[in-house]
């Protein structure tokens, strides 16, 4: 059931997120006078409608998606002063067939390719910006309301050996493997550790610094149980541990290997607790959400041959992994079936609006990317258009006409196909082999 709730909630927040980049569309043309003739959430059958004033406002049978139609889209070829395009011809004339078909009689004005290009820039960028202003308000609550995870000097795990780096930390121990020293110092969970070696503990960071330094050397720990301090030793052993890079990912050679250096290892695993950011702490971490995703866009084509490595053959996806709608519905659905030590409503509702927060940052970057028919495709044309006036303006040739955005259905097209075969992609990969909270 709470799986079930858990999909539920993720289906209603995208809907949500959908119907408010619409209105971010919509009410920017409608202030600057074009005519909105339809506002629908979702795509097929329409379910239900309602017209009111000149906007027909209703929902369609398939939810994960939305339009508004703004009438006189696309220029006709006479406003543009273009010559006929041989490639792609009948496409883009039956674009524009249709965008004139939308414009009533004595209507004319009112039609989107009569603004200027800096309005057209405004409403084709109203929708990706709605989505921003979602995920910036959405991890406001979750960095100031909830807090964001910070491992603390309470040990929560103690590990029973040392496995080698190269093997992982998943293998059972072996006879052959050497206990982990907190393990035959006697350190257990719960434990507080308040200094090492005569350094005072005072952030996780700055106690794993103080066990890397004390490889192979017995130095003096202190620990408080049950509001009891216990000064012991440990002898932190000499070992093979992965090198991580800032953001805390393995840092791999150029043969993908992981790249480990020799460092004092004591077997311990930190303790969790949420922290309240301040607001000054929600820019910072929406630029890191905006570029992290942006990098991922651009290294989309390398990233979707590795899904297909994996949903084709026998490799693993790992957390980094694209996923489509339905790993983002599973993802959804084990964070709200999610159970164990410290597993909270709190934890779990701040990770299903941080999930959310991360969907409208993928919404709002991928719509920026400068290919018809996306957004940022239609911002791209405008911006051309401006500058092709400016130029024109200061020549002294006067104004020119539109741009002709309707020769680039073709395109268009193609990006529609790539995007369809992308989502059979992800959806078969997320069934097949899908992507698991916790590795």
């Amino acid at each position: 059931m709470a799986y079930a709730i858990g999909v539920l909630v993720l289906v209603l927040g995208v809907m949500l997120s959908i119907a408010l980049h619409e209105v971010g569309h919509m009410v920017p043309a409608k202030r600057f006078g074009v005519r909105v003739s339809q506002y629908m959430v979702g795509f097929g059958p329409t379910l239900w409608s309602r017209t009111r004033g000149e906007t027909e406002y209703g929902f369609k049978a398939f939810p994960l998606g939305g339009y508004v139609r703004l009438i006189g889209m696309y220029p006709p070829l006479s406003a543009t002063g273009a010559a006929l395009p041989r490639w792609g011809a009948q496409l883009a004339q039956a674009a524009r067939d249709a965008s004139t078909e939308e414009i009533r009689p004595g209507e004319e004005h009112r039609a989107l390719y009569r603004l200027s290009a800096p309005k057209k820039v405004v409403v084709m960028l109203g929708g990706p910006v709605m989505n921003l202003l979602i995920a910036v308000a959405l991890l406001t609550v979750v960095l100031v309301g909830f807090g964001i995870p910070t491992a603390t000097t309470t040990v929560a795990s103690v590990s029973k050996c040392v496995v080698p780096a190269s093997q992982g930390t998943e293998r059972a121990c072996t006879v052959a493997d050497p206990a982990a020293p907190a393990a035959a110092a006697g350190i257990l969970p719960g434990d507080r550790i308040i200094s090492l070696n005569g350094v005072q503990a005072t952030s996780w960071d700055a106690l794993t610094e103080q066990i890397r330094k004390a490889g192979g050397v017995t130095v003096p720990i202190v620990l408080e149980r049950d509001s009891k301090q216990i000064t012991t030793t440990v002898t932190p052993i000499l070992t093979q541990r992965p090198v991580f890079d800032a953001n805390g990912a393995a840092v791999l050679d150029k043969a993908g290997n992981l790249v480990t250096q020799s460092v004092g290892f004591l077997g311990v695993g930190p303790g969790s607790v949420r922290v309240r950011q301040s607001f000054a702490a929600v820019p910072q971490t929406t630029w890191q959400a905006v570029s992290g995703t942006a990098g991922i866009i651009v290294h989309l084509p390398a990233r979707l041959v590795d899904v297909a490595r994996a949903a084709f053959g026998h490799e693993r996806r790992d957390q980094t992994s694209v996923v489509g709608l339905v790993g983002v519905g599973r993802l959804a659905g084990q964070i709200a079936s999610a159970d164990g030590p410290g597993v909270t409503l709190g934890e779990r509702l701040a990770a299903m609006l941080g999930l959310l927060a991360s969907l409208n940052v993928a919404l709002f970057v991928f719509n920026l990317v400068p290919l018809v028919p996306l957004d940022g495709g239609h911002v791209a044309g405008a911006l051309w258009e401006g500058a092709r006036r400016q130029v024109s303006r200061l020549r002294g040739r006067g104004r020119i006409g539109p741009a002709d955005v309707a020769r680039l259905m073709p395109l268009a097209y193609g990006v529609l196909a790539v995007v369809v075969v992308m989502g059979v992609l992800l959806i078969y990969a997320d069934v097949v082999n899908p992507v698991q909270i916790g590795g």
